[in-house]
């Protein structure tokens, strides 16, 4: 049978069985990311699995001033080491949150529904959470909706991948060529965030987290010249020339 006859949703789960065979996933908690090419395009990928990493969020640290860097992170936590770190959305000038951010369930920036330029507004944007030791990601409309008891929450924006389907607002073979992060969570659970080692195209990075990933729903966290990534067993612990706002970090817990 031509595979231009197959129905769409076989079909989408063909690729995504070839390239999850082509590019093995890490292995182990202390190694959450790995190197993966697709649709010829350089990323490094990290899975993180919520009953092996302990997940933080951080704004700033205990002085209340933004931690700026991956250098300025606890390196363990209850004794589990810090193995993975990536800016975690949107900041403003005094590198604060510009959306919600919530921190071992204290909110610390409400939800934002404004709109505006930007690529945080391109609408629908999102949210991604961690609910009852269970991950998410849900438009900002979904998750006002919802109003899931988060105990770690960022907004950031455009979402990538909604229900399976892309962002409206995306176009293939598009010129807007950026590094760019994200995040999106797997059938199983798993915690996918991906960075670009090269510029590409919102469109290209979606298929990344749909099509590469097998993630239903995915988020956009920042792009341009600040997406960044800690991640030692890959020798990457150095940190960016810009400052950061929101960061992310995985902590492995042990047996």
């Amino acid at each position: 049978m031509s595979m231009r006859l197959l129905p769409t949703t076989i079909l989408r789960a063909l690729l995504c069985g070839l390239l999850a065979a082509a590019v093995p996933a890490a292995a182990s908690p202390a190694e959450p990311c790995a190197p993966r090419t697709f649709d010829g395009a350089r990323f490094t990928v990290c899975v993180v699995d919520p009953r092996d990493h302990d997940l933080r969020l951080f704004a700033a640290g205990e002085d209340g001033r933004p931690l700026g860097r991956f250098s300025a992170l606890p390196q363990e936590i209850e004794g589990a080491p810090l193995v993975f770190a990536m800016n975690a959305g949107m900041y403003d000038m005094k590198l604060d949150p510009i959306g919600l951010h919530v921190e071992q369930g204290e909110t610390i920036a409400p939800l934002n529904t404004n709109d505006g330029p930007g690529n945080f507004h391109m609408k629908p944007n999102g949210v991604f959470f961690v609910a009852g030791g269970t991950a998410g990601v849900m438009t900002t409309e979904a998750y006002r909706a919802a109003r899931p008891n988060a105990t770690l929450a960022t907004q950031s924006g455009p979402m990538l991948v909604i229900q399976g389907e892309l962002h409206p607002r995306f176009i293939p073979g598009s010129d807007s060529l950026k590094r760019r992060n994200g995040v999106g969570v797997g059938e199983d659970g798993e915690i996918w965030f991906a960075i670009s080692e090269e510029p590409v195209s919102f469109h290209t990075f979606a298929r990344l987290f749909r099509d590469g990933l097998g993630t239903e729903d995915a988020l956009f966290l920042d792009g341009g010249l600040v997406p960044s990534l800690y991640a030692p067993h890959l020798g990457r612990t150095g940190d960016g020339w810009a400052p950061l706002g929101p960061i992310i970090a995985a902590y492995a817990r042990g047996d």
